[in-house]
C-alpha cells in the first residue's frame, strides 16, 4: 500500500528542479495532449482520436501520468515534429493527411465548438501568438477556424507558425521560456497564401487530401527560465483582483442588545439536548472536517509554491492523497461528535462515516465516467486509474478512518457546562427570520460575497482554459471565509436561543454550509452567461462536478459553522451561574 502512494503522489514536486539546458541543434521534445473545447463543450478528445487523422509518428507513446492528471483528462504522446534549438525552418512538410468524407462533419464539428489543440514544448503549453503580444498567454490554439463565403464555412488549421522564446547567459546553453503558435489555414501546399486561398474546407462529400506543415521561428528572450509561466499566470484583463472595500463595512454592522437579553439563559437546560439524527449529523461534521483538513493544507503549500503547474497533476494528486490520510480525522471527529450526542450505536458510526461520503462521491465520479465513455472522450477515466482511487479508500482510507474511530471513542466525553433536563422545553413561536429555511438562506450571503471575486477566477479556470495560480490569494481568500462563517454562525446561533430556540446543531452546520448552495448558484449563472453549451452530456458533466464542489465546500463550511457555534455555546453557558 505504500508504494501504491508513492505511486500516486509521483507528481508532487518542490520549488528548484532544475531547468533543462541544451546546446545548439539538440532536440526539442514536443508533446501533444488532449483536444479540449473553448467554454463550448467539456468533452475532450484524444490527440490521435481516428477521426482528426493528424499526423503521427512511427512508434505513438503515451506520456505516464500522475493520478492527478488522469483524473483531469490530460493524455500525452509523442508527436511527430522535429524542433532543433536555434534552427529557424520554413513550410516543413510534416505529412500528407487525408480526411475522409465521414469523418469531416466530425472535424468540422469540433471547429464550430471551438476546439482547441493542447500542445507542450519542454514543459509548457503552446499558446496561440496573438496581435497583442505577449503579456499574457492562453493555453491552446484552434483547430479550425470559421471564415464567410456565401454563409459561415468551417476551414481546418493545417499549417502552423511556432514562435519558441529561449533565453541564454553564455551562448553555450540555452534554455525555453516561450512557446506560442499561430495556426492557419491553407488548400495549397506550398504554405503560401494569397487571395484566392480560401483555406482548406473539408468536404462531406469525398475525401479530403491535404498537407500538414509547419514553420518555427526562434526569439531570443530576455525573461529567464525561473518566469517563464508568468505569460501564463497574468490575468487578461486589468480588473483590481483586491475584495471591494464594501465588504469589510459588514464587519462594522453593531448588534443591538435584544429584549430577550436574557432568553438564552433560560433554555440552559435544553442548549446540549441532542440533535435529531444524530448519527447523520456526527458523519456530516467528520467528513467535513476531513475535507477542510485537506484543503487547508492543498491550499497553504499551493501558496507555498510547493505545486508547479509545470508539474501536470500535481494539485489533484496531492488533494487525493491528504484526503485519503485525513480518514483519520473524519473517524476521530464523528465519533467524538456522536458520543458527545449520546450515541451508541458506534458500528453503524464506522460503516457510514468511512462509507457513506467518500462512496458517494466514488459514485458520482463512476457515473460522470460512463458518460464520457459514452462519448469516447479523452477525459474517461481508465479502470486501472478508478480501481486505484477504489483501492486507496477501500485499504487505506477505510482502515485509518476506524483507527481514528477507535481513538475518538476511547477518549473521554466531552463535557458540558449545563445539565440537560429530562423533559423538553416547549420553543415558542420564532420570528420569521429566524425560522430555520430564511435564517439558513440569509447566512451562507455573506460568506458566499467574500467568496465571490476567487470564484469567478476559479470557475474561469476550469470552464476556460485558463491556468489558475494566485493560491496566495487563494488561501488569504480560504482563512476570511471561514472567519465570516463562524462570525455568521455564531450570529444566527446567538439570535436562536435568545428566541429560546436550543436546536442550534443542524441550524448550525446548515447555516455554515449554505455558501455552498449559492456557489452552485453561481455554477447555474456561470453556465448560462459565460459559456455555450448546447449538448445534454456536457450539461450532465458541468452541473455533476460543480454539484460535487458545491456539496465538499458546504460540507466544509458546514462543520466550521458547528465547531464555532459549539465553542460559543460552551463558552456562554459555562460563563453563567445555574441554580
Amino acid at each position: 500500500m505504500l508504494s501504491l502512494l508513492i505511486a500516486v503522489a509521483n507528481s508532487f514536486y518542490l520549488p528548484g528542479v532544475a531547468p533543462s539546458d541544451y546546446e545548439y541543434n539538440a532536440t526539442i521534445e514536443l508533446k501533444v495532449n488532449a483536444l479540449s473545447s473553448l467554454k463550448k463543450t467539456i468533452i475532450p478528445y484524444d490527440y490521435y482520436h481516428p477521426r482528426f487523422h493528424f499526423c503521427q509518428p512511427k512508434k505513438i507513446i503515451s506520456e505516464s501520468e500522475s493520478l492527478g492528471s488522469k483524473l483531469f483528462g490530460d493524455r500525452l504522446f509523442n508527436s511527430p515534429f522535429n524542433l532543433k534549438m536555434l534552427r529557424n525552418e520554413s513550410c516543413v512538410v510534416l505529412c500528407k493527411a487525408e480526411i475522409p468524407a465521414e469523418d469531416a462533419e466530425f472535424v468540422n464539428y469540433a471547429i464550430k465548438e471551438n476546439y482547441l489543440m493542447n500542445w507542450m514544448i519542454d514543459g509548457l503549453p503552446a499558446a496561440q501568438k496573438t496581435n497583442t503580444g505577449m503579456e499574457h498567454a492562453t493555453i491552446g490554439f484552434h483547430l479550425g477556424q470559421t471564415i464567410t463565403k456565401d454563409k459561415p464555412v468551417p476551414v481546418l488549421n493545417n499549417h502552423y507558425e511556432i514562435y519558441i522564446s529561449y533565453h541564454t547567459k553564455d551562448n553555450k546553453k540555452f534554455r525555453v521560456v516561450g512557446a506560442f503558435v499561430n495556426p492557419s489555414s491553407t488548400e495549397f501546399d506550398d504554405c503560401k497564401r494569397d487571395d484566392n486561398d480560401g483555406g482548406l474546407e473539408l468536404s462531406s462529400k469525398m475525401a479530403t487530401k491535404f498537407t500538414y506543415t509547419y514553420d518555427v521561428y526562434w526569439i531570443p528572450s530576455e525573461i529567464e527560465w525561473a518566469s517563464r509561466w508568468d505569460h501564463y499566470l497574468t490575468s487578461d484583463n486589468n480588473k483590481i483582483h483586491w475584495f471591494r472595500r464594501d465588504i469589510s463595512r459588514y464587519n462594522d454592522i453593531e448588534i443591538e442588545d435584544s429584549q430577550e437579553e436574557f432568553g438564552w439563559k433560560m433554555i440552559h437546560g435544553d442548549v446540549f439536548r441532542s440533535p435529531s439524527n444524530r448519527m447523520f449529523f456526527s458523519v456530516f461534521v467528520g467528513n467535513g472536517a476531513q475535507m477542510l483538513g485537506m484543503a487547508a493544507v492543498t491550499i497553504a503549500l499551493a501558496a507555498l509554491g510547493f505545486l508547479s503547474p509545470s508539474n501536470r497533476g500535481s494539485l489533484p494528486t496531492v488533494m487525493v492523497v491528504f484526503y485519503v490520510l485525513f480518514g483519520s480525522i473524519a473517524g476521530y471527529i464523528s465519533a467524538r461528535v456522536y458520543k458527545l450526542c449520546g450515541g451508541s450505536a458506534w458500528r453503524q458510526n464506522l460503516v457510514l462515516t468511512s462509507a457513506l461520503v467518500p462512496g458517494s462521491i466514488f459514485l458520482l465520479l463512476l457515473v460522470l465516467n460512463f458518460f464520457w465513455i459514452a462519448q469516447n472522450s479523452s477525459s474517461a477515466v481508465p479502470f486501472g486509474t478508478l480501481f486505484s482511487l477504489f483501492a486507496l479508500w477501500v485499504f487505506l482510507s477505510i482502515p485509518l478512518s476506524l483507527i481514528g474511530a477507535y481513538i475518538g471513542f476511547r477518549t473521554p466525553k466531552i463535557q458540558v457546562p449545563v445539565r440537560t433536563l429530562q423533559i423538553p422545553r416547549q420553543i415558542p413561536d420564532q420570528p420569521f427570520y429566524l425560522q430555520l429555511i430564511p435564517a439558513v438562506a440569509l447566512s451562507g450571503i455573506l460568506p458566499f460575497a467574500c467568496l465571490l471575486i476567487e470564484l469567478m477566477y476559479i470557475m474561469n479556470g476550469l470552464w476556460g482554459n485558463k491556468i489558475y495560480y494566485v493560491f496566495g490569494f487563494l488561501m488569504l481568500v480560504f482563512v476570511i471565509l471561514l472567519i465570516t462563517t463562524s462570525l455568521i454562525s455564531i450570529i444566527v446561533c446567538y439570535f436562536s436561543l435568545c428566541a429560546e430556540n436550543y436546536n442550534w446543531w443542524w441550524r448550525s452546520f446548515f447555516s455554515g454550509a449554505s455558501c455552498g448552495f449559492y456557489v452552485f448558484l453561481y455554477g447555474i449563472i456561470f453556465y448560462a452567461t459565460k459559456l455555450e453549451i448546447s449538448d445534454v452530456t456536457s450539461t450532465i458533466l458541468f452541473f455533476g462536478w460543480t454539484a460535487l464542489m458545491s456539496a465538499g465546500l458546504g460540507l466544509m463550511t458546514g462543520t466550521m459553522g458547528f465547531f464555532s457555534c459549539f465553542y460559543f455555546v460552551k463558552s456562554i453557558y459555562g460563563a453563567i451561574k445555574i441554580d
